[in-house]
């Protein structure tokens, strides 16, 4: 008698949170669905608004691979994994890529990380240097959840910005000097390993300086990131600045990994069949 095949669910990200990125967020997870199927596994893709009701447990399968992001959906993804259900990345780590819970995150792992203060939007707020003005909660969304400010003034002006919006904190980051990376990772297949894989690339539209750097402690750096946010499918920006220094300032869940699809679709297929095989209970 043939084994039924594993059952799971991989999850769309909202439209709304994918802006300029729809296509290559929805590809990176058909991609990946691909690969498990050639694994073995079955595997269904929905959007988050065709999920059951929280209470409809039974019709959820036992795994889940996501790249939403509302609070609403990932709320319910949590009370699913509560009752057994294993979800990459987990729930706990998509909301700690709220950035002022990145901001705890981060400073308890010792993680290379610019000086950051959370400021409320609607009050005044001192300039000290150049900075970056980004939302307190989720990623950019829209035009104006991430700013430069080169003055006061334009600090101010971007602050008002968002609470008009009715954004009420953000961070208020300094602005590093340095070659802006990308970088995109995908967690080790036993804990504590270094990531399975990982790929960097610069960013288009600057002026590089190309300082050199240790690929592997970016690689690490990165990696302990993504460990104290808990995310296994991960990517973000880093500057490397004169000597080499490092400084991530910016980390999200489950990326598109555009330029790297198929490399990327196949080993996170293969981090996912690992963690869906595996007996340990999500908690």
């Amino acid at each position: 008698m043939s084994r039924k095949p594993t059952q799971c669910w991989g999850i769309y990200r909202e439209l709304a949170h994918s802006p300029g990125r729809e296509t290559d967020d929805a590809e990176i997870l058909r991609a990946t669905a691909a690969e498990l199927e050639r694994l073995g596994l079955a595997v269904s893709l929905k959007a988050p608004d065709e999920l059951p009701e929280v209470d409809d447990f039974g019709a959820v399968p036992p795994h889940l691979f996501v790249m939403c992001e509302r609070v609403a959906v990932v709320e319910k993804l949590a009370a699913w994994e509560s009752r057994g259900t294993r979800v990459v990345n987990r729930p706990s780590g998509i909301r700690n890529t709220d950035r002022e819970r990145t901001l705890a995150l981060f400073r308890a792992g010792d993680v290379p990380y610019p000086r950051t203060r959370p400021v409320e939007t609607a009050a005044a707020t001192p300039f000290e240097s150049p900075c970056w003005v980004k939302r307190g909660d989720v990623h950019a969304t829209a035009e104006g959840d991430v700013a430069y400010c080169r003055d006061a003034g334009t600090l101010e002006k971007n602050l008002a910005r968002l609470a008009s919006r009715g954004i009420p904190r953000a961070i208020v980051q300094e602005h590093v000097e340095g070659d802006l990376v990308k970088f995109y990772g995908i967690a080790g297949l036993e804990e504590g390993e270094r990531p399975s894989w990982f790929q960097w690339f610069y960013h288009r539209d600057q002026r590089l300086s190309n300082h050199p750097f240790d690929r592997d402690a970016l690689a690490a750096a990165t990696s302990r990131a993504a460990a104290a946010l808990g995310l296994e499918v991960y990517g973000g920006d880093a500057i490397v600045s004169e000597g080499g220094r490092l400084t991530i300032i910016d980390l999200n869940a489950w990326p598109s990994f555009a330029l790297f699809r198929p490399a990327a679709a196949a080993h996170i297929a293969a981090l996912l069949a690992a963690r869906f095989s595996s007996r340990e209970v999500a908690r």
